[in-house]
């Protein structure tokens, strides 16, 4: 038979995640670590991973990872889950805590892939947008949730793609308000110098997503992990993907996680980066940055797609939500090193004066 039958109804007119990557000299779109692991990492990398035997499964739940991790955090094995980058993990959220018949709180702007889990699982996405400014709106959260029907919430800290962080108050007034999970998010936090890691003592429906993706320059390895009370790692563990972590990402991330104070001082630099390119950025006319806790800064201006075009003619590549529902008219550029971060000001300020130039002569 030359045809095949349609796909699952729930993908109808669903379009694929795009990251808008790009051939750039600065690649500032995706808030990747502009930094690279460092010579002496990476030969302790490839020492370790030529130990592994590539003709054996991994550990299914990559332990000794899971040890490294929970050891530092003040926790046990069973409050740590492993997974193939952030995104497994937030699926696996989806399909435990999701499905037919039950309801996910979302609060866009914000990460796409929540919403789209949640239609892929056919869970009813329930929205509380933000404020103007990008700043959740506690109140509505607080009263949505405390009408009973809600089974998880995600809280992005700092927010994706809007930068700012959740208050660590409004997180435990939530925790306190339903029994609903709450994901914190916290993907970015190495950026922010804040976590909500305290509150797993007190309260079993939180759960905490981390990344090694970001301040620890792992993006093409694939690894996150959740920090969660035994029950939650438990259901987690029912549907997550077999072997998702294979055993040359999981020699990776325990090299990477013995040595992580060695990324501290890149980290350090992006921070100071941020506030240098923020004030840079409250100087150009027509230009609103929004505060960033994160290792980006989303930012608003007229014609901002011309801006995206010309700064990407330029080789820099931020990403475009100019067209993005509730996001118009938004750029956002990640921190990168301060030459990368220097060539993204100048192109930003030579595409202001350029259009200024253009409207006078147009006037004349």
């Amino acid at each position: 038979m030359n045809k095949v039958r349609a796909s699952a109804p729930q993908l109808e007119g669903l379009v694929p995640y795009d990251p808008k990557y790009l051939p750039a000299e600065a690649y500032l779109s995706a808030n990747e670590n502009p930094r690279d692991v460092d010579a002496e990492v990476r030969a302790a990398i490839a020492r370790r991973i030529a130990q592994v035997p590539l003709n054996r499964y991994p550990d299914p739940l990559a332990n000794r990872l899971r040890d490294l991790i929970a050891e530092a955090n003040g926790l046990d094995r069973a409050n740590v889950l492993l997974g193939n980058g952030g995104d497994e993990l937030l699926f696996d959220v989806a399909l435990a805590w999701g499905g037919p018949g039950r309801s996910f709180l979302n609060l866009p702007p914000t990460f796409s892939v929540y919403a789209a889990n949640a239609r892929l699982t056919n869970t009813r996405c329930v929205d509380v947008p933000r404020r103007a400014d990008f700043s959740i709106d506690e109140a509505a959260v607080l009263e949505r949730v405390g009408k009973g029907d809600i089974d998880f919430v995600i809280v992005t800290s700092p927010n994706n793609p809007t930068g700012q962080r959740a208050s660590t108050a409004f997180i435990e007034e939530l925790l306190d308000a339903t029994d609903a999970l709450v994901l914190v998010d916290e993907a970015y936090f190495e950026f922010s110098r804040a976590t909500v890691r305290p509150l797993l003592a007190t309260h079993e429906n939180l759960a905490i997503l981390r990344t090694f993706s970001k301040a620890f320059s792992l993006a093409g390895a694939r690894l996150g992990y959740v920090l969660a009370n035994a029950p939650v790692i438990e259901e987690l563990c029912k549907v997550r993907q077999p072997y998702s972590v294979d055993a040359i990402s999981q020699a990776i991330g325990e090299v990477v996680f013995e040595n992580r104070a060695r990324f501290e001082p890149g980290i350090r630099e992006i921070i100071e980066e941020r506030g240098r390119v923020m004030e840079a950025l409250r100087t150009l006319p027509g230009v609103t940055a929004y505060p960033s806790d994160s290792n980006w800064i989303l930012f608003s201006m007229e014609d901002a797609g011309a801006a995206w075009q010309y700064l990407y003619d330029r080789g820099v590549l931020v990403r475009d939500f100019s067209s993005a529902p509730m996001l118009e008219g938004c750029l956002r550029a990640t921190i990168g090193t301060p030459e990368q971060n220097d060539a993204f000001i100048r192109g930003l300020r030579d595409f202001l004066a350029e259009s200024r130039a253009q409207r006078a002569r147009a006037m004349q």
